[in-house]
Parts: C-alpha cells; structure tokens; sequence
C-alpha cells in the first residue's frame, strides 16, 4: 500500500513540530519517504543516491531523543536530500560524473554538517547534470530526471533533481545550489520554491575560487516557510568562504513588510531582460501576481533603464571557467562526458584573457545598474522563466528556445535570461509559483531584493503565497 499522501506532502514545519510533539514518529516518516522514493525512481528518476540504511539509522536516533526529552533541532527527525555536489561522508559524491562514480569522501561539506546538526535525516543525493554545468538535469550517467507535472519535459538544472522529488513529495526539502540560475530554474520548472541567497549568506564550500565566485547555495521547498526553515539552517559566516565573514546577522533580522499593508513598497517590475519573447500565460500570470501586491497598497512601475544584462560577457565567464575547471578530464574522459560539457569546454577555450578580463569589467557595471536601481525600487520583479519547462530532449547546447512557437534564443538568453544576471551581482532572489499554464505546468515570479534582505524577499513570497496558494496542488504520482 503506498504512503498516505498527506504525510508526504506535510509541510516540513509541521512534520518538525509534531515529532517535537510526539505525533509523528521519525522512522514512520521516513519509512513512507523511503517508500515513495522507491516507487517514483524509475518514473522521475530524482537521485543518484539512496542511503536507506544509514537514514534509517538516523531516524531511530531522532526518535530515540525526542522520546529521552532531547534538546532538538529545528529539523530534527525531517528527511532532507541534498544535490549530488555537495560531499558526504561515507555516501558517494558523483557530481553527476562517470570521473567520480566511486567517489566517497570522509568529511561532510559544511553545509550537510549544518543541516545534520540542525537534526535533519539526509536519505539521498539528487541528480545534477555533470558538474552541474547547464540547465537541465540529465547526462550519461544517470539518465534523464523527468518533470513531475509531465514525463515529457525536463524538470530544469541543475538542481532538477532536488526541485522533481520536492515538488514529487519524495521528502520536503532539498538542498541545491545556483550558478546561472540553477536553484530557480528547476523550481520554476517544477512549481516548488527555490531561494538563491545572497552571495556570503550561506557558506559555498565548493567553490574552487572563493573570491570571484557567482554560485549560492540554498534550499527548494513546497512553502516559502519551509524554505525559510531550511535557510535558517544553513546561513552563517564559516572560513571557507571569505564572503561570509561580513556578512550580518541573519538570527537578528526582522522582516520588513508585516502584515497585509505593503503601503509604501516601491516593486520595480521587468518584463524583459536579455530576451525577447515572453510566453503569454508566464506574462498574464506574472502580471496577476504583481496584481496581488498593488492590491495590498505597493506600487508597482515597469522599470524603463537601458541595462546591458550582458548576456554574451556572461558566457565568457561561465563557460571560461568551465574550460579551465573539467577541460582537463577531457582527453581521458571525453567519451563519457555529456556532450553539451564538452561544448562548452571547447566555446570557453577559444576565449582570450582580455574577453575574460572584459567580461568581469562587465559585471561590475551590471552590479553598479542593479544597485542604482534600489535607489529607486525596494524591489524587482519578474518572471523567473520565459516559458514552462522545456523537453526532456531539448539540445542544450544548440537548440533554439521556442516561445509561443517562435524562436527565442539559446537557453540563457531564450529560456532563463532573468536568473542568470543576479548571480552576476550577488543579490538574492527567489522564485515562487504564479500560476499555471494552458500546458499544464507552473510558471513563476521572481522576487530579486538588495543585498542582505533575504528574509524580506521570502515575506514578500510568502504574500504572494498567501493569496495565491500552490502546495494544495499535486502532481500525479503515476
């Protein structure tokens, strides 16, 4: 008999109180995760590992502490899975690569640390493209991750595997990480929330260059408190990232805008950026989330400045650093790289210094508009994608992004070119539902806010969640 499915898509806030109360047993939860991760492998195919011994393990300790009167951690006894980059100790750590396919590290990554002390039982790693290089999850070593809503599309990268089983109920939170858009991009795909923190809030570990990185990590939620549950886990200065060692705080911050009254909030609204198409039922629903907002007294105004969203310097610097990062695997590993990798590896090698050089040059200028702007706005807005999610057998690395049936571009600037940019400029930004389509599958509005207002930006969602509920909907499960 499968699980019932009120247990598997209980919001993690809930699941945490009612073990702190003694309602829900950690090992009955887990069972039924476990149980439903089981059944929906081979139809979405979200992890590339399922540690179900050793979570079981976990889960009896949890128990066995709530039932011995434990202090308890704000997760305690919730299972969590975490993206297939992140290094756990005794669990194999693929990074989506046939090169790591027996890799098993001896230490956890600071941020799987964080979460095991906040009492979370990690069950699984999801899947990520190869080194979680584009924005779709699949690859020759483990197959296609498939969209919940409809097996026919991709459920988005490079987090797609943690944002199929959240928005699937395999588990209620998911911990990715986002370099181009790869946190959003998945959670839009998916209908589920997904937050990029700002650059320094949470610790990167993985990062091989601290200094000029442009990746985040942060949590994929059904609910924007469960997601702000698991952020409040994991931020925090640590020494191995240099950008958290001035960061604020964040135990000591308070929402700015409590309440219904958002009088006085100043939404600075894009319905472009680097592309130029929008899908009509993304634009009609992003229009009508920004409605919920007016109605609650904000003023929302289409923001007019020319920006250079630098979409081309962008490449440079991703796909630069791609080349310089795995073009080394190439010559032993080419055959069983993923193809669209290997592309990458070869458009970033024919970059010079002075084209990398220029598009860092690029990027302050960027950050510089960004910041000019929340003179003006408390807020931006826009939607998060141009379109629903895209098919499982989308070319990444060649195909043109269609939209409403005309082309739109390559993926950057065709699918996702309003995530892309805020990774440049470090801001926070979380994507939220806003509706469906005539397809079938969600699309999304992102909530971009100036450095450091991270817990303002997930009250603004949580308005928008408020007045225009999604975690009520369910993907079919068969």
């Amino acid at each position: 008999m499968p699980p019932p499915t009120d247990l598997l898509f209980m919001p993690a806030t809930e699941a945490a109180a009612r073990i702190r109360r003694r309602q829900l047993s950690p090992v009955e939860y887990l069972d039924a995760v476990l149980a439903h991760a089981e059944a929906q492998q081979p139809r979405l195919n979200p992890f590339m590992t399922v540690c179900a011994e050793r979570a079981r393990e976990e889960a009896r300790a949890a128990e066995r502490a709530v039932m011995a009167g434990d202090r308890l951690g704000p997760l305690h006894g919730v299972p969590v899975h975490v993206k297939d980059l992140f290094a756990t100790a005794g669990i194999r750590t693929t990074h989506g690569s046939a090169i790591f396919a027996d890799n098993v590290p001896d230490h956890d990554d600071v941020l799987v640390t964080r979460l095991r002390a906040a009492g979370a039982v990690v069950f699984a790693k999801s899947t990520t493209p190869e080194f979680g290089h584009k924005g779709m999850t699949d690859g020759p070593s483990f197959g296609i991750t498939r969209n919940p809503w409809d097996l026919g599309r991709n459920a988005g990268g490079s987090s797609g595997g943690a944002a199929a089983a959240v928005a699937a109920g395999i588990g209620p939170l998911g911990l990715g990480t986002d370099g181009a858009g790869s946190i959003r991009i998945p959670a839009a795909y998916c209908g589920v929330v997904g937050l990029k923190p700002t650059t320094g809030a949470v610790p990167f570990q993985g990062s091989v260059d601290a200094f000029s990185s442009y990746a985040a990590a942060g949590p994929l939620a059904r609910t924007v408190s469960d997601a702000a549950l698991m952020q409040s886990t994991l931020v925090g200065a640590d020494p191995c990232d240099p950008w958290t060692l001035a960061a604020p705080d964040f135990g000591r911050l308070t929402p700015r805008w409590l309440g219904r009254d958002l009088a006085g909030l100043r939404i600075g609204y894009f319905p472009r950026m680097a592309n130029r198409l929008v899908a009509r039922d993304v634009e009609a629903n992003t229009l009508a989330a920004l409605a919920v907002y007016q109605a609650r007294g904000a003023v929302v105004e289409e923001v007019a400045d020319a920006i250079d969203w630098i979409e081309k310097p962008g490449r440079a610097m991703y796909q630069g650093n791609i080349a310089v990062a795995f073009g080394k695997y190439v010559e032993e590993w080419g055959d069983r790289m993923d193809p669209v990798l290997l592309a990458f590896i070869e458009w970033g090698k024919a970059y010079t210094l002075a084209d990398f050089r220029s598009a860092q040059y690029a990027r302050t200028r960027l950050f510089r508009s960004i910041q000019g702007l929340f003179e003006r706005y408390d807020v931006l807005m826009s939607p998060t994608l141009t379109r629903t999610a895209l098919p499982v057998d989308f070319d990444a690395a060649h195909g043109q992004v269609e939209v409403d049936g005309q082309p739109n571009g390559i993926t950057r600037e065709g699918m996702s070119p309003y995530a892309y940019p805020f990774n440049l400029t470090g801001h926070p930004a979380v994507s939220v539902p806003s509706g469906w389509a005539s397809d079938g599958l969600p699309t999304s509005l992102q909530i971009v806010g100036p450095w450091w207002s991270d817990l303002d930006m997930l009250r603004l969602a949580a308005v928008l969640e408020e007045d225009r509920p999604w975690a009520d909907r369910r993907p079919p499960l068969a």
